[in-house]
């Protein structure tokens, strides 16, 4: 495992003119530009691991979580490694974004800007089909741990797949929660009701941005006809940002990539047809009792905004639009806003968002379980140690 780790340190806090290029208009590091690095890397690892013989594209970008938010401009220490490899075509890659210390200096766990785990597939260069890798070998029992864990996450992918909307329908609670909303929205309109759609309630359609730009071949990936991945994620994180800020009019805080996945290649020289939808807010419209949910706090209301890009892709003749990918944000503004949708897609739509929402908070609430468990083993180690 440890021999595909790889460490490179963007020195920002030292080369004003490398700087400038990460630094967004209110002066912060620019995320769209960090994911795009850490695409790159993910690319570094995973030959690590198979060698030079086949091709490697990106599959999925599993998450990407906010540990603690960046608050100045600072040398930057980009580092990763396989985490599990079953043997089969495709390899789980952890990367981190920190502050860099000085040499010789540790880390601390306060440095670590975010964390994220890309799913990387090997293809036979010439067939372009799959091909099977090594097993991750590990040697020490925080390396088991680690692969332990990348084995559990496989699972649950797979399950999650079994489970999703485009396999079976929307279980009981949600069709409750679909009808809930479906008779809220008659209730907006019927002439009977005193009940009127408030203005912090917005359709879902209302939300949508849209962008198409031709695929120059400065983006291209290292197999010299097809656009890097890195570039496609960051021109889907821009737009969901704008997206977010639309429906807010407000500044977006970002706090969470969900799973991404990225379906077909982008050749160079196509057009590339982006689409950002408000697909769920939380608090949400109606829980699934069809009660209203309330704020935490009504003085200082904040809302989380999923924000899901459709990607797709057509030749620069406009033939026909082929699908490249789905991407996943979440972000928070300071505001009381809900998302409505209307027509079936749309609640599909929105169920779809909602459980990515609610699957992020369990994994939120197991990471903060496991740092606590980790914190108290430390803390007893230290008692028995002096």
């Amino acid at each position: 495992m440890s021999d595909s780790y790889h460490r490179v340190v963007l020195p920002l806090g030292q080369d004003p003119w490398l700087s400038d290029t990460y630094i967004n208009s209110s002066g912060h590091i620019r995320l769209g530009t960090l994911f795009m690095d850490l695409d790159a890397l993910s690319g570094i690892i995973v030959y690590k691991h198979t060698g030079p013989g086949v091709t490697t594209v990106t599959a999925a970008l599993d998450r990407i979580t906010i540990a603690h938010p960046l608050t100045e401009i600072c040398d930057l220490e980009y580092s990763g490694q396989v985490t599990y490899a079953s043997g089969r075509s495709s390899v789980e890659i952890t990367c981190k974004v920190a502050k860099a210390r000085a040499e010789g200096e540790p880390s601390k766990p306060e440095d670590v800007l975010l964390t994220c785990t890309f799913t990387m597939v090997a293809l036979d260069p010439e067939t372009r089909k799959p091909v099977n890798l090594p097993k991750l070998e590990y040697t020490t029992p925080e390396e088991e741990k680690i692969f332990k864990a990348g084995e559990a996450k496989s699972l649950l992918k797979k399950e999650a797949f079994k489970a999703s909307l485009l396999q079976s329908e929307p279980n009981d609670p949600e069709s409750a929660l679909i009808h809930n909303i479906w008779l809220r929205q008659l209730a907006y309109h019927d002439p009977n009701n005193s009940l009127r759609q408030p203005k912090n309630v917005v359709a879902m359609a209302k939300t949508q941005l849209s962008t198409a730009a031709i695929m120059q071949p400065q983006y291209r990936n290292r197999h010299q006809t097809m656009i890097f991945g890195g570039f496609h994620l960051k021109q889907t994180f821009e737009l969901a940002f704008c997206c977010a800020a639309s429906f807010a009019h407000a500044r977006p805080t970002f706090i969470s990539a969900d799973p991404c996945t990225f379906r077909n290649p982008v050749p160079v020289g196509s057009v590339l047809y982006l689409t950002a939808t408000v697909a769920y807010t939380d608090p949400p419209l109606l829980e699934e009792d069809g009660t209203e949910p309330k704020q935490k706090d009504p003085n200082r209301p904040m809302t989380r905004v999923h924000v899901r890009v459709d990607s797709k892709v057509r030749d620069v003749e406009h033939g026909v639009a082929k699908s490249t990918g789905q991407f996943n944000y979440t972000f928070s503004v300071p505001k009381d806003l809900k998302v409505l949708p209307h027509t079936y897609e749309e609640y599909m739509i929105y169920i779809d968002a909602r459980r990515r929402v609610m699957e992020s908070d369990r994994q939120r609430k197991t990471e903060s379980i496991s740092r606590v468990g980790q914190a108290r083993n430390d803390t007893q180690d230290v008692n028995l140690m002096g």
